[in-house]
């Protein structure tokens, strides 16, 4: 459960959308293709996720992605679906679970509901963005599991250059608090930075102390 959020955090790059009608942040094209490197403590990766724009529409794009551990082994692969929206992209909602976390009860009824994730166009310092959720209930006869993700008090914080091994990027920075609950409950609060024609760039998560828990930056990127 350490790293729910930084799939959050990874989220988009797809489609043949008209980027002035979808994405000025990402660059929806189909092939596009990008990596996100996840680390806790000592600066160790602890995760490699590799997207790719497997599908695109009109107005609708599927992100692929494959998880890999700090050995180099997969252990997910899934994908969900970005669409346009008002100024903006909305991020299916269930983009905001545990990697694999679909596939780890496929075989059992599980049913799901939530709010979408959206990312505006215009992110101007201090614009207040619209919270998204996630329920999962996962019926393993005679229990059901109930798993709740919450992503509140988004804004637009500032801009930053921020320097990954994909390069230097001018950013916008986004700030949001996160909550998750599958028996254990989990909070604190992130830090986004978003770059145009690219996407996220890096993140930070902090538990609810303030402290930072872990991080992910961007590590390829391929259109």
């Amino acid at each position: 459960m350490k790293n729910l959020f930084f799939i959050v955090i990874l989220l988009l790059s797809a489609s043949g959308f008209s980027q002035e009608v979808c994405s000025v942040y990402y660059p929806l094209q189909k092939g596009t293709s990008f990596q996100i490197t996840s680390y806790e403590k000592a600066n160790k990766p602890t995760a490699v996720v590799d997207y790719t724009v497997s599908d695109a529409g009109a107005d609708w794009a599927m992100l692929a992605y494959e998880v890999k551990d700090k050995k180099g082994k997969v252990i997910a692969t899934s994908e969900y679906e970005i669409r346009c929206q008002d100024d903006g992209i909305a991020v299916d909602f269930k983009s905001l679970g545990a990697p694999g976390i679909m596939e780890q009860y496929e075989d059992m009824e599980i049913e799901v509901s939530g709010t979408n994730l959206i990312i505006p166009n215009e992110l101007l310092e201090g614009r207040e963005l619209p919270d998204s959720n996630m329920h999962m209930t996962i019926h393993i006869n005679p229990i059901k599991l109930n798993m709740d993700v919450n992503i509140t008090n988004r804004k637009v914080s500032g801009k930053e250059t921020v320097t990954t091994p994909a390069g230097t990027f001018n950013c916008v920075v986004l700030s949001y608090n996160f909550e998750s609950k599958m028996g254990i409950k989990i909070s604190g609060t992130a830090k986004q930075w978003l770059a145009e024609g690219v996407g996220m760039v890096k993140q930070e998560d902090y538990n609810k102390k303030g402290k930072l828990i872990s991080w992910s930056e961007l590590t390829a990127f391929s259109k």
